[in-house]
């Protein structure tokens, strides 16, 4: 597995996509009526409604209450049959929007651009309550605070938002981000890079901070949600149409009910919630899926009153903080970006 390059793709695929969702996102993927039975007259097991759910990246922790839902019959009791890929080269964003999946794990500034695109997908929970990435330079890089940055070169995926945010915590001690060697090293294994080729990169805490740990190697990490409170946004969500929101709600509630009962699952049992995402995808370091699980369960729900919810001023800050750095060409309707509606409880 590629070291926490989740971010790698969202930005190119969403160019790439939105022209192509906007003439595609009116189709809801033709699932069955969750009520549906297997036939007339005698009573049947009910048949399972079959739905697709598409990762943002490969699997990880993040995902970890969407396998438990899955692997210990949590949609099953909800009547539903959900496969679990990984997305094309289109992206998770452009399958739910085109109907292709039903569900998709996406985040707070993908479901933000798009939006305002005018492509047509909402967030229906948030994974995780607070924002856990930042940028992080081995120890003996000498990197403590934004300043540092000057000098150094910065390894990304080539995406305006990148510049963006470290113009934005650089500017806050007078730095100048015109001062840092921005790269893009696509895909590249952080830990290689940072030896090889560049002085720091964006990474999730919960993954690449923990491998870290495992490793030995001692990182200076600076979370951008310290720096603007503007900057503490869903990462990551999971994410469906408008359309199959109209046409089947009793669906979106059902998955939702499966999918909390999963990350709940995860939040009282990391261990064995970690053996079940183990045990699904073997291609994984067991022993970094452990220590992750440790770490992120409890951050799942948070401060939150239950898994899943999001406040409407958390999307309104972000897409504030990309409108005034011109990532997006209009303001965001941010009450029509998410819904708490169909979260259990």
């Amino acid at each position: 597995m590629k070291t926490d390059r989740r971010f790698s793709r969202k930005w190119g695929i969403a160019a790439i996509a939105l022209a192509l969702l906007l003439s595609a996102c009116g189709s809801s993927g033709g699932a069955k009526d969750p009520e549906a039975q297997t036939g007339e007259g005698e009573p049947q097991e009910k048949e399972l409604t079959k739905v697709q759910l598409v990762l943002d990246w490969t699997p990880n922790t993040n995902h970890t209450g969407l396998y438990v839902a899955r692997d210990k019959g949590f949609f099953k009791e909800q009547g539903l049959d959900v496969e679990i890929v990984q997305p094309g080269e289109a992206g998770a964003d452009a399958m739910v929007a085109k109907g292709t999946a039903e569900f998709g794990v996406s985040y707070q500034e993908s479901v933000t651009l798009a939006r305002v695109q005018g492509v047509p997908i909402v967030s229906i929970a948030a994974v995780i309550q607070h924002n856990t990435s930042g940028f992080a330079a081995p120890a003996d890089k000498n990197i403590k605070e934004p300043k540092d940055f000057e000098g150094k070169k910065y390894g990304g995926w080539g995406s305006p938002v990148e510049e963006a945010m470290l113009a934005s915590i650089m500017e806050e001690q007078g730095a100048d981000v015109s001062k840092v060697d921005i790269v893009n090293i696509g895909n590249a294994d952080f830990f290689t890079a940072v030896k090889r080729d560049i002085d720091f990169a964006w990474i999730f805490y919960a993954w690449t901070g923990i491998e870290a740990e495992l490793r030995g190697e001692k990182l200076d990490i600076l979370y951008v949600a310290d720096y603007s409170d503007k900057l503490d946004y869903y990462t990551p969500v999971l994410t469906t149409s408008e359309s199959l929101i109209a046409e089947k709600p009793e669906l979106v509630k059902a998955f939702l009910a499966g999918a909390a009962k999963g990350y709940e699952f995860a939040i009282d049992n990391p261990e064995e919630a970690a053996e079940v995402l183990i045990a699904a995808e073997p291609d994984l370091n067991a022993e970094l899926v452990r220590a992750s699980q440790t770490w992120l369960s409890p951050k799942y729900r948070d401060d939150a009153p239950r898994w899943g919810e999001q406040k409407l001023e958390v999307w309104q800050k972000y897409a504030e903080w990309m409108y005034e750095h011109k990532l997006l060409e209009k303001e965001l309707e941010a009450e029509k970006a998410f819904t708490n509606d169909f979260l259990p409880g």
